[in-house]
């Protein structure tokens, strides 16, 4: 799902993905966001798949019309509560929601050619919950 660059999604963390994640590692940054970094960013960032077009979450009712019935989720903050907590409809919010388009992080990125975790301290790989100040820069 991520065809651009600064774009961005949300995963559900098992094994597989895990794999998935280390095959990408050198050309992706990921971590785990704060319930205030999803809430941002679906509010500022977010757009829903309506009808395979891409449509501003300005109202609940383009949530409740495309989720309600099937999920439960009748509104933004059922769908942040969704995302965040990866309740059992995770999957299809997921699915709903198209992939957020970052803009460049504000004062750039430190050292693209190196890890987050390695002693000199680069852009890509696993930030864990140091990457909700990336996104602040990039919302």
């Amino acid at each position: 799902r991520l065809r651009q660059l600064h774009n961005g999604v949300f995963l559900k963390v098992n094994k597989p993905i895990l794999q998935m994640l280390k095959l990408v590692q050198p050309y992706v940054t990921y971590g785990y966001p704060t319930l205030k970094t999803v809430r941002e960013l679906i509010y500022k960032r977010g757009f829903g798949k309506v009808n395979k077009q891409r449509v501003p979450l300005s109202d609940n009712a383009i949530i409740g019309d495309t989720l309600g019935e099937k999920t439960g989720i009748h509104g933004m903050e059922d769908l942040i509560h969704e995302i965040y907590t990866v309740g059992p409809h995770f999957k299809q919010a997921n699915n709903f929601l198209w992939p957020f388009k970052l803009s460049a992080p504000k004062a750039g990125f430190n050292k693209k050619r190196h890890g987050y975790c390695e002693m000199k301290g680069g852009d890509w790989g696993n930030r864990e919950e140091e990457i909700n100040a990336l996104i602040r820069r990039m919302n």
